[in-house]
C-alpha cells in the first residue's frame, strides 16, 4: 500500500472505528437493585438506553425481594410491594415516579382494579403516566394478583 491509499484509507478507517464505539455507548445497560426482586428468568430488572437517558422496568410482582416470596393479603398488599420493587430499580437508575412515563397494569381480576388503582396513585403524585390496564388469566408468579411494568425518562 502507497502512501496515497494510506491517506485515502484512514479516515475510512477513523470513521469505522468512531461508528464502533458510537454503537456500543448506545447499547442498553442493565440496571440491577437489590431492592426489588431478582430476575426468574432470562430478562433484566430494568434496562437504560444511554444517551436517551430511557429506562424499560420489567414487569414486578408482589415478591419480597428479601424472601423471594410473593407477600401475603389482598390486592392492595401486593400493589404496595408491587411499586415498592418498581421504586428500588427506579433509584438504582437515579430516577423516581416523577420520571415514568407509561406503565401496563396487568390484573387476573378485574375487580381488583379500583383497590389496585388506589395504591398506584399515591405513588404519582405530579403527572401520572399514561397506563394501560389489561386482565390476564394468569401472571408468572404463581398466586400474583398484579403485575406492572413501567418507562421512565430523564
Amino acid at each position: 500500500m502507497n502512501i496515497a491509499s494510506l491517506l485515502v484509507s484512514l479516515p475510512l478507517l477513523l470513521l469505522g472505528a468512531a461508528q464502533t464505539t458510537h454503537q456500543r455507548s448506545k447499547s442498553p445497560k442493565p440496571i440491577h437493585s437489590d431492592g426489588a426482586p431478582p430476575a426468574k428468568g432470562p430478562y433484566s430488572q430494568g434496562l437504560e438506553v444511554r444517551g436517551s437517558r430511557m429506562v424499560f422496568l420489567s414487569g414486578q410482582t408482589g415478591r419480597d425481594p428479601r424472601t423471594g416470596e410473593l407477600v401475603t393479603g389482598d390486592i392492595a398488599a401486593q400493589t404496595e410491594r408491587v411499586m415498592e420493587n418498581l421504586k428500588a430499580v427506579l433509584t438504582e437508575s437515579h430516577l423516581d415516579f416523577s420520571h415514568v412515563v407509561r406503565c401496563t397494569v396487568f390484573l387476573t381480576d378485574m375487580a381488583d382494579f379500583p383497590k389496585m388503582n388506589e395504591v398506584y396513585g399515591h405513588y404519582f403524585t405530579a403527572t401520572p403516566p399514561a397506563r394501560t390496564t389489561v386482565q390476564v388469566s394468569a401472571l408468572p408468579t404463581s398466586g400474583a394478583k398484579v403485575e406492572i411494568d413501567a418507562i421512565a425518562v430523564e
